[in-house]
């Protein structure tokens, strides 16, 4: 079983290497709540949110023709969960890498307790709280 020390290690591992990725590619959201969220936890460079009015197909084309690869950071519930293979389809239509793997780790160490990346601040200063040492 995982410790709340190794989870919150792992979580912020994780942020670092979204912000390492971010400097090449963009990081798909769903929403401007969850570009904040990552700029919270240190994402700041080229977090693209879907809320633009855009349809996938559009927006995936746009996205298609300045990258050529992209990480898909949608929220994991259930329509997160569909928007994510959307996505993936559509920019693999244009030929465009898709990595969800950094998803797939966040919903592992989340385990249940959060749904969203809005959430993910206030997750981590949880699991902060939680690994504190008394004074």
């Amino acid at each position: 079983m995982i410790t709340a020390q190794e989870r919150l290690e792992k979580i912020l591992e994780l942020a670092s290497e979204l912000e390492h990725e971010s400097a090449t590619k963009p990081i798909i959201v769903e929403g401007l709540k969850d570009v904040e969220a990552l700029k919270k936890m240190g994402v700041r460079n080229n977090v693209t949110s879907l809320s633009k009015g855009l349809s996938i197909i559009r927006f995936c084309e746009d996205v298609s023709r300045q990258f050529r690869s992209v990480v898909v950071l949608t929220d994991w519930d259930r329509k997160g969960g569909k928007l994510a293979r959307m996505l993936k389809d559509a920019f693999e239509t244009n030929g465009v890498k898709v990595d969800l793997d950094l998803r797939a780790k966040l919903v592992i160490l989340s385990k249940k307790e959060i749904k969203d990346i809005e959430g993910l601040p206030a997750f981590v200063e949880r699991l902060r709280r939680m690994t504190e040492k008394p004074r």
